[in-house]
């Protein structure tokens, strides 16, 4: 069976779904407001700090990429929830660990503005 959608309408479907996904993560999820205003900080400083495009590059991804796990560290908990509330070794396990790629991320916005800014 053909999907019907198809060309702009597949594209205009994915962007709302994908804001309704932005949406609903600043609604729900204190930590990703946090990050989102701390990104709607650095992200212009970034531009401003840098001495080149690789330079602003690295800054502004490197505080993009913490949003962008937080999202998906926001997925699993959504999924592992959604299976049981239930105490469980396996999804304390995800939760932890989508956690821990969370404070990667923040780590290395540490770690990449630091040898930018200071490093050279």
């Amino acid at each position: 069976m053909a999907s019907e959608n198809r060309g702009f309408r597949r594209v205009f479907l994915a962007a709302r779904y994908s804001w309704q996904g932005l949406a609903t993560a600043y609604r729900k999820e204190e930590a990703f407001r946090q990050e989102l205003w701390l990104a709607l900080v650095l992200v212009p400083l970034g531009l401003w700090l840098g001495d080149n495009g690789i330079e602003r590059a690295l800054l502004v991804g490197s505080v993009l990429l913490v949003l962008i796990v937080e999202l998906l560290n926001t997925g699993i908990e959504n999924v592992v929830d959604r299976v049981g509330l239930e105490p469980h070794k396996l999804s304390g396990r995800a939760k932890d660990m989508g956690s821990a790629a969370v404070f990667v991320a923040l780590a290395n916005v540490a770690l990449v503005w630091g040898l930018v800014l200071f490093g050279g």
